[in-house]
C-alpha cells in the first residue's frame, strides 16, 4: 500500500488500485490517527467491491508461484512438498512444518494483492531454509523479497479490517484473523512471541 498526501487535497480521500498496490490519496494535513482509520476504512470498501483480482486459484497454482518464488528470491533452497488453501486460520495467515515440508496458506489471504500473498509465502519458504523460528537468518533470507516491508503493513490494515478494532497503538500488532489479537505476530522481524504465527 502506497499513502500519497496532498496539501491541494483538504477533505477528500480516495482509493485506487495501480498494478498490485493500493494508492491512498488523502490530505496532508491529516492526524496519523485519522489516516489508519481512513485507510482501514478504504480498504474494507475495495475488499468488498472485489476489484483486487484473485491471483492464484487453485493448490496447483499455489504450488507453482511458491517454487518460482523460492527459484527467484531463494536461490531455489525451499522445496516444499505441498502448499495448499486450508479454510481460514483462527490465529495464522499461513503455517509451515518444516519436518513434512508441507505450506498452508488461509482462504483469508485469496483476495489480497499478489505481492501480499507471494510475500506470505516467501517467509513460509524461509522456513524451510532457516527451520526453529524467527532468528536473524530467518529475516535476511525473508528480506530477499523486496517487498516485505510493504506487505507487512498490508497485512497490519487488512487484519483491522477483518477484525475492526484490532492492534492497539499499544500493542504494536495488528491483530489477525480471530478474535484473540494474533495473526499477524511474526510478520515484524523482532517479535517472535508465542502468539501471532503466520
Amino acid at each position: 500500500m502506497e499513502v500519497r498526501r496532498s496539501t491541494r487535497r483538504k477533505r477528500t480521500v480516495s482509493a485506487r488500485v495501480e498494478g498490485e498496490t493500493v494508492v491512498m490519496l488523502m490530505p496532508a494535513g491529516l492526524p496519523r490517527a485519522e489516516e489508519r482509520r481512513l485507510i482501514t476504512d478504504m480498504l474494507a470498501r475495495l475488499a468488498r467491491s472485489g476489484r483486487r483480482k484473485r491471483t492464484t486459484t487453485s493448490d496447483a497454482d499455489l504450488m507453482r508461484r511458491a517454487t518460482e518464488l523460492s527459484d527467484r528470491w531463494l536461490d531455489g533452497r525451499a522445496r516444499p512438498a505441498s502448499v495448499r488453501w486450508v479454510a481460514a486460520m483462527t490465529t495464522r495467515w499461513a503455517s509451515c512444518s518444516p519436518d513434512s515440508r508441507e505450506i498452508r496458506i488461509s482462504e483469508t489471504l485469496r483476495e489480497v494483492p499478489t505481492y501480499v500473498l507471494d510475500y506470505v509465502v516467501v517467509h513460509e519458504l524461509a522456513h524451510l531454509v532457516v527451520p526453529g523460528g524467527h532468528p536473524p537468518e530467518f529475516w535476511e533470507v525473508v528480506h530477499r523479497y523486496p517487498r516485505t516491508e510493504r506487505a507487512m503493513g498490508f497485512l497490519e490494515a487488512y487484519s483491522r479490517v477483518l477484525r475492526p478494532g484490532a492492534g492497539t497503538e499499544t500493542s504494536g500488532r495488528g491483530g489477525g484473523p480471530d478474535d484473540s489479537g494474533e495473526g499477524v505476530g511474526d510478520l515484524v522481524e523482532g517479535d517472535d512471541d508465542e502468539f501471532g504465527r503466520v
